[in-house]
């Protein structure tokens, strides 16, 4: 093989991996769009019981039931894990790429619409910079999501431990791993300290933001898993609430 050869090889091979460069953002686009359109189903269309014994939706969780609030109750509890997500830096990459393909890929020119970039300093791009404050409502709404699950351990004074238990704990588990590895988490526990050694209080948030340091490299992948548990969490509850399937439980 000679020198040319080598290069024109080599440069169709680079070509090969450019030209593939769409197949990233439209499965990720596939994924926002089934998870999105499932959550919009389940929340406002299926009229499927959201509860069944001791099991509740987490798209339902906590329940509020208030006489002057006459909309779908989960709009109560909903928009909090919903706009922690829309701005979480990782989704925001994501569906940048797979919806507006601001940019498509790494070392890849945006379409021609894009006629003047401005970031996120204008509407309706400004308002992820709420993301820090959806981080609060969120880590209400994990706990709340915690304390539902356990008790689906103790039903009607007895105590068990069923399918949908083991379901709602890891879907509890999964989000729990995806909120304290966000970057915004790590900022509130030590990354805004100036100086980590300056007290023990401050070694002791260091240590805690390094561990933190490690899951956040693990972010993406508890985002999705976390999604698609609480989208499965959500339709065996309203499965067994429709008869459906039987939750094999455990009773003590």
């Amino acid at each position: 093989m000679t020198a040319r050869q080598g290069t024109a090889r080599r440069g169709l091979g680079a070509t090969t991996r450019l030209d593939a460069w769409w197949i990233g953002p439209a499965l990720t686009g596939l994924g926002f769009a089934a998870l999105i359109g499932y959550a919009l189903w389940s929340v406002f269309i299926w009229s499927a019981p959201p509860e069944a014994g001791p099991y509740r939706s987490p798209f339902f969780s906590p329940r509020l039931a208030v006489d002057w609030w006459p909309l779908n109750p989960a709009l109560l509890t909903v928009w909090s894990p919903i706009g922690f997500r829309a701005t979480c830096y990782y989704f925001r990459r994501a569906y940048y790429r797979a919806f507006l393909a601001d940019p498509p890929a790494c070392a890849v020119g945006e379409p021609g619409f894009h006629l003047r970039y401005s970031g996120e300093t204008r509407l309706p791009f400004i308002l992820q910079n709420l993301h820090r404050f959806f981080l609060y409502p969120a880590i209400v709404a994990l706990v709340f999501q915690w304390i539902e699950a356990l008790l689906t351990l103790g039903h009607e004074g007895r105590w068990g431990f069923g399918l949908g238990s083991a379901i709602l704990l890891l879907d509890a588990a999964f989000v729990g791993l995806y909120v304290i590895s966000c970057h915004s988490f790590r900022h509130l526990v030590g990354g805004r300290l100036d100086c980590f050694s300056c007290s023990a209080v401050n070694r002791a948030r260091h240590g805690i933001w390094l561990r933190l340091s490690r899951l956040n490299a693990r972010h993406m992948a508890f985002a999705w898993i976390s999604w698609g548990l609480v989208s499965l969490a959500d339709l065996y509850v309203r499965l067994v609430a429709l008869g459906v399937i039987a939750d094999p439980r455990l009773v003590l």
